[in-house]
């Protein structure tokens, strides 16, 4: 999507996205990092966490069709994707991210092209398939650690931030329906919605920025704190 043709409603979601994730890796942070008796698993801050991601793989698949290079921006959030597994792996160990958020998001930018020259009969038919598959992947164990993009993990498995293409790729084909249905071929913004406020356009603008600096701030800050009160 081009700066001179920008929808408000999706600023508003890809907004509402980051808030939520920022909000979630801070409740996990303060557990995890500074003592703070506050259980991030309770359904709430679950749903919460979630909802996040869920809208920014929907979203992600909405935007490819307003994407004039989508392999490119693919290949570009795969590589930052990978930095973070390099990162993580030195930084916690067993625990690192193996298929994260971004390279679920790499790999389905990668592969728009592709899944947006199919059917809308097959998408929704892909859709239905990934949630069922995911499900009984998800009871189901393996030897290698080389099917984990799938969903299909061994014994022992652990990782900070985990998302597989199944089932998560279903959010992916419902946003390419979405932008067939409700995009596609239309000059104005489906649902009218004329967004002029510049935090939520610079929030959806920066998101993916957002994302990579915004843990390390978080645990700064939770250290600097920690660090003062030690002496």
């Amino acid at each position: 999507m081009t700066s001179k043709q920008r929808f408000g409603e999706i600023d508003l979601l890809r907004a509402i996205a980051i808030v939520l994730m920022v909000i979630f890796h801070l409740v996990y942070d303060l557990r995890e990092f500074a003592g703070v008796k506050i259980n991030y698993q309770d359904p709430f801050w679950f749903l919460l966490g979630k909802t996040s991601a869920i809208l920014f793989i929907f979203l992600s698949g909405l935007a490819s069709g307003f994407s004039r290079s989508p392999v490119r921006r693919g290949v570009k959030v795969l590589l930052l994707g990978m930095g973070i597994t390099g990162v993580t792996y030195l930084a916690l160990g067993d625990m690192y991210v193996r298929f994260g958020i971004l390279h679920f998001l790499g790999v389905t930018m990668i592969l728009a092209p592709f899944l947006s020259s199919l059917a809308s009969s097959i998408l929704w038919a892909l859709a239905g398939a990934s949630v069922l598959l995911g499900l009984w992947f998800k009871k189901t164990l393996v030897e290698t650690s080389l099917l984990i993009p799938f969903g299909l993990l061994y014994k022992g498995f652990g990782s900070i931030d985990y998302y597989p293409l199944l089932p998560y790729s279903s959010a992916t084909f419902l946003g390419i329906l979405a932008y067939r249905h409700f995009y596609a071929q239309k000059l104005e913004p489906v649902f009218t919605l004329n967004l002029n406020s510049k935090p939520i356009i610079w929030l959806s603008r920066n998101s993916l920025m957002i994302y990579l600096v915004h843990q390390p701030i978080i645990l700064f800050v939770i250290f600097s704190f920690k660090f003062i009160e030690h002496f």
